[in-house]
């Protein structure tokens, strides 16, 4: 079939799921607006209603001591570099304290993989957490950390993942996934381990009952195809879990690469330069095209740290369900040269309504929560989107 019958099909209240060759197929050949268009028509069969739900949550990044050397990460530095650091456990503390009061219910809270912290300096500070923080989610870590850590203790990642959960963590996230197709993976990230390894540990989360997402990054020279490889090795891991009894990924999120101030962006700045990154056009062609191929994961999230407010506000009208989290602090992305990775509660039902949805605020698990509802004087004044 051609990029518009293959449209038309998915367009049925009971479609046949979508191919691998019929996504490259529509990913490579259709219009944005029509990609857009079914897109949001299949959010409305997937997630029926008129809500876009937004999370109020900080990211905290523990560590910046990191051996993986991914070449479009600015924020890691060696062990041992002067800039280095660790964070205590009253530092962590004060900042979720900060969370607290502004009503949030989740830190993501993330590093690199350090070599000089044991298994037991994690569960002291998971259990730290939560027992001074018992209302916040506590989603950590992703699966390269895992691997480290369970490496330099000698336990398997799915001892190590159910240390943490006793200790109590409640989620891995799904990140260090960028591309799970590993003659992409390779270049970018040689020691961060195979897309294997990645969809293993994200499985053992999911079988001990740990929320997880699911992430891509996009923009590193790979081509539309190898983007649907991604996806499909996401989808293909989804049906397991479903098949098993658990609960899978919550969501899936992507965003485009940011080049400006790492090694990725300038080995790419002489005469054999490949196109890196990604326009906002090709952003949203990507959110519209995994809304049609997900049809076993519920929530599409739109990524406004990397693209901007305005553009995650198109992005819930072309297949996106979800407004991302207001993140309050954010290291890792804004290390690569973004300059806006803070949003306000405001600012996040102020694009969900422009987008013609009604906000609704939800926790880590999608569970809706009640939503602070403000005037319009406070919505639509001086604070513009950027």
């Amino acid at each position: 079939m051609g990029h518009k019958e293959i449209l038309e099909s998915q367009l049925s209240s009971n479609p046949l799921r979508i191919t691998v060759d019929e996504a490259i197929e529509i990913y490579q050949n259709a219009s944005l607006n029509d990609l857009m268009y079914v897109a949001s028509m299949v959010r409305k069969r997937i997630v029926p209603g008129n809500q876009v739900t937004y999370l109020v949550d900080r990211n905290i990044n523990y560590t910046n001591a990191c051996t993986i050397n991914c070449q479009f990460c600015s924020f890691y530095r060696p062990p041992g570099h002067k800039d280095a650091y660790t964070q205590t456990f009253e530092q962590i503390s004060s900042r979720i304290s900060e969370l607290e009061e502004i009503g949030g219910s989740r830190i993501l809270m993330q590093g690199g993989v350090n070599p000089e912290l044991q298994l037991e300096w994690y569960t002291s500070i998971i259990a730290q957490i939560h027992d001074a923080h018992p209302n916040i989610d506590l989603d950590c870590f992703s699966p390269i950390e895992i691997e480290g850590i369970a490496e330099v203790c000698n336990l398997s990642t799915l001892d190590v993942l159910k240390h943490l959960k006793d200790a109590g963590m409640h989620g891995l996230p799904g990140g260090g996934a960028e591309m799970l197709v590993d003659s992409v993976r390779m270049d970018i990230s040689p020691k961060k381990g195979s897309a294997d390894n990645w969809i293993r540990v994200m499985s053992e989360a999911q079988e001990i009952g740990l929320t997880t997402s699911a992430t891509n990054v996009i923009g590193f020279g790979e081509s539309r195809a190898d983007r649907i490889l991604h996806m499909d090795r996401i989808r293909v891991a989804q049906d397991q879990a479903i098949t098993s009894g658990n609960l899978g990924f919550t969501s899936f999120i992507s965003w485009p690469v940011q080049l400006e101030n790492n090694v990725f962006g300038s080995r790419n700045r002489g005469e054999n330069r490949i196109r890196l990154g990604a326009s906002s056009t090709e952003y949203l062609r990507h959110v519209a095209v995994s809304r049609i191929f997900f049809d076993n994961i519920l929530h599409i999230q739109a990524s406004w740290p990397t693209m901007g407010l305005e553009i995650a506000q198109l992005a819930l009208s072309g297949g996106a369900d979800d407004a991302g989290s207001t993140m309050m602090e954010e290291n890792v992305v804004s290390a690569s040269g973004t300059n806006k990775t803070m949003a306000s509660e405001i600012e996040l039902q102020k694009i969900i309504i422009r987008s013609g949805h009604v906000p609704i605020k939800r926790d880590s698990d999608y569970v809706l929560m009640d939503t602070p509802i403000y005037d319009n004087s406070e919505l639509f004044a001086q604070t513009p989107i950027q």
